[in-house]
């Protein structure tokens, strides 16, 4: 039996604020319960719904010497699913109305959780073979088990595990400050570990410090290690090829299941969509005010606003695209551009654009459920939720062949009959619309062959389980 401990900033259901919280929330129950004993391991933010807190039992609680000055980390404990869950408690640091805020003050609080959850271990009575750490938030970890924790028999033989959902965040700040505030020593702020130009860098001290790094697709730990979606770290990436793997996340297949979901006006499954699916369609152009037409192809976005997802190229086409026989429907929020570009094509193709600007996981479903393709044309995506969605709900994807998206939705070849959606490769807004006509082509004019697309995409298996299996044999390999 290996005992492994996730370390991370966010999981469902406790928080949420991007698809790290899926991962970390949905990994641990998917492993072998024979051979691996998974326990999480977060902050406890003031901003967790008080359902969770009323749940919580106290463990115990010790004074921990941090950045100049004597720190109360508690232990509380709540089991849920059958995974163990634990938290910090420290009110001076996990206060407020959100799990991040200023840069500098995320850097001393994900430092102070980092180092409270390593010397809480003893306390717990837990010891982990393998820590597996995500994102920059907990990047110092690996570095504290090769330092500070080293010593004494019970961290002595710990392995670590470092998990990059994005590489462009990083945790950079100057590093005389990053310096003083892990108390770190001058050996560690050097360019081939922590110091990066005049900045320390959390990140990079995980990715040098762990013993294995992991990505979230095969195609994002190749692209890395180039220039372009390097971030700075594809020198580093390189040197860590041979310990670097892409493993592709997966989704909840029983959270997104269009046979049970219950936000849906009709259920299916790949037997019966050719009769249901529709269903849902004529229900949501009747809830936002679309033209009722069951036959006009329904296309889906459901994202963060930000340029990382491609939508300046939508901007570029997106008059030219409403010519078309097309409906779009759009979900999110973020960059104000972006807010106030979907509101603007809204108001001027009011019967063929339904802007909503907010939220909701109810019509996330809705929309993954009733349109007949997904548009993601992201400029880099390291793997990417939404498309492995649409694949569940037969919502055929159109993408960009980067990251995720290219491991994850294979081309449709006419010739061959083979693929679950369209994809285009270069970075451009004429060769997004290419694809997205031939996806309309195909759907108008080929109805069947539309079909069979829908059957292999609801055909394909993305779930954990798959995952799972791989990151089990990468915690065999320490």
């Amino acid at each position: 039996m290996k005992n492994v401990l996730f370390v991370a900033s966010e999981c469902v259901p406790f928080i949420k604020t991007g698809g790290l919280a899926d991962v970390v929330g949905s990994l641990p129950k998917n492993f072998d319960k024979d051979r691996f004993d998974c326990r999480v391991i977060l902050p406890k933010y003031l901003c967790i719904d008080q359902k969770w807190k009323d749940q919580m039992e106290y463990v115990d609680h010790f004074y921990m010497d941090f950045y100049g000055a004597s720190r109360y980390v508690g232990i509380l404990k709540l089991e849920y699913e059958d995974i163990m869950y634990y938290f910090i408690d420290n009110e001076f640091y996990f206060n407020g109305p959100r799990p991040y805020g200023d840069m500098l003050w995320d850097i001393e609080k994900f430092t102070f959780f980092s180092r409270a959850a390593l010397s809480a271990l003893p306390v717990i009575g837990f010891q982990p073979d393998i820590v597996h750490c995500h994102d920059w938030q907990t990047g110092v970890v690996p570095v504290y088990l090769k330092d500070s924790f080293r010593g004494g028999e019970f961290y002595w033989n710990m392995k670590s595990v470092m998990t990059i959902h994005n590489l462009k965040f990083q945790g950079v700040w100057d590093y005389k400050t990053i310096q003083s505030i892990t108390g770190l020593s001058d050996y560690y702020f050097v360019p081939d570990k922590l110091k990066d130009y005049e900045n320390g860098n959390l990140l990079k001290g995980g990715i040098t410090y762990a013993d294995k790094v992991t990505t979230v697709s095969n195609t994002y730990a190749s692209e890395i290690q180039s220039e372009f979606y390097g971030e700075g770290l594809d020198g580093l990436m390189r040197a860590r090829q041979n310990d670097l793997w892409g493993i592709v996340n997966g989704i909840d297949y029983d959270l997104y299941n269009p046979k049970k979901d219950k936000f849906l006006v009709a259920n299916y499954d790949v037997d019966n969509f050719r009769k249901e699916k529709i269903k849902n369609k004529k229900a949501l152009q009747k809830e936002l005010g679309l033209a009722e037409d069951p036959k006009c192809m329904m296309i889906g976005i459901v994202s963060r606003l930000t340029s990382q997802k491609g939508l300046d190229l939508i901007d570029r086409v997106m008059d030219e695209i409403c010519q078309d026989a097309i409906q779009i429907v759009v979900l999110g929020m973020g960059e104000e551009q972006y807010e106030n570009m979907f509101r603007h094509f809204a108001w001027k193709y009011s019967d063929k654009v339904s802007a909503n600007i907010y939220y909701s996981e109810e019509m996330s479903h809705k929309i993954y459920a009733s349109c007949d393709a997904f548009l993601m044309p992201s400029l880099f995506e390291p793997c990417g939720l939404s498309q492995l969605m649409s694949l569940r709900y037969g919502t055929v994807p159109i993408v960009r062949e980067t990251g995720g998206l290219k491991d994850t939705v294979e081309a449709y070849n006419e010739y061959e009959n083979k693929g679950t959606g369209f994809s285009f490769t270069n970075y451009n807004a004429h060769e997004m619309m290419g694809a997205i006509r031939y996806a309309e082509k195909i759907f108008y004019d080929r109805k069947r062959d539309w079909n069979r697309i829908v059957d292999r995409a609801m055909m394909a298996d993305f779930s954990w389980k798959k995952s799972a299996e791989i990151y089990e044999q990468l915690y065999d390999l320490l």
